[in-house]
């Protein structure tokens, strides 16, 4: 197959995917089959498929969306400058995020594997398991594992959905935190849930604009955060006391 070829095939694919694709699935665009569904020749490395993919990104580049490299795997988004046009078309506004949820995602994002009882123990106060099982249905936080302690408490971390909807390829694109001991006026950690629902507004607003023509959510970087001061991470706590939000 000859290189246009091959490039205009995973052009056209990653344009009309609804969700990030894979080099694996990639691979698949070129790969026939016979009756039985066995594959029939080499098809097309992830080699290949990584420099077409550098080659779309460098023909795209003067447009107003690009190709970025996320967590679960390749999409085309809109670039941050056409936010403001794309929510014209979309004007319901997205829900917003309580100080307490946007406290337990950070702790949940940077210290990560965390119990609930780690969580209450850096927050000081009890966890609403109605917070929990929220950021679970959006599929941004997980079970990842148990603690080998008494009562095996549940491990949470955060999932790729998070870093997609974030325009992160992994937890390392996150800014980086400083001392705990620098954080003592919780000015960081406000930073942090400002910049947390700023970025979570932009994907659900974004997430409206693709059902409506086919684009994806903006990737919005999030500034330096510190959590609060006076965190003691992975000491248990198994108190199912909940906090109203």
């Amino acid at each position: 197959m000859k290189t246009d070829e091959a490039k205009r095939i995973l052009e056209t694919a990653l344009l009309c995917a609804r969700e990030p694709m894979s080099i694996h699935g990639m691979k698949k665009l070129f790969a026939d089959v016979d009756a039985n569904g066995r594959q029939l020749g080499i098809g097309v490395g992830s080699d290949t498929i990584k420099l077409l993919l550098e080659e779309l990104r460098h023909d795209w580049r003067d447009r107003g969306i690009e190709i970025v490299s996320l967590a679960s795997g390749w999409r085309f988004q809109s670039r941050p400058e056409m936010k403001p046009y794309l929510d014209r078309i979309s004007p319901e506004k997205p829900p917003k995020y309580s100080r307490a949820t946007l406290e337990t995602l950070a702790i949940i994002a940077y210290r990560q594997p965390v119990t609930r009882g780690d969580i209450e123990e850096i927050r000081g106060v009890a966890v609403n398991s109605q917070t929990i099982k929220m950021l679970e249905d959006r599929g941004w936080i997980d079970v990842i594992g148990h603690r080998e302690v008494v009562g095996r408490p549940a491990l949470l971390g955060t999932t790729k959905q998070f870093l997609d909807d974030l325009g992160l390829a992994s937890l390392g694109g996150l800014p980086p935190l400083e001392a705990i001991a620098d954080a003592a006026d919780g000015r960081s950690l406000e930073a942090l849930e400002a910049a947390l629902n700023d970025n979570f507004d932009r994907a659900a607003a974004g997430a409206a604009a693709e059902d409506e023509q086919g684009a994806s959510q903006v990737e919005v970087p999030i500034h330096d955060p510190q959590p609060a001061a006076g965190s003691v991470p992975g000491q248990q706590n198994n108190d199912t006391n909940d906090e109203s939000n």
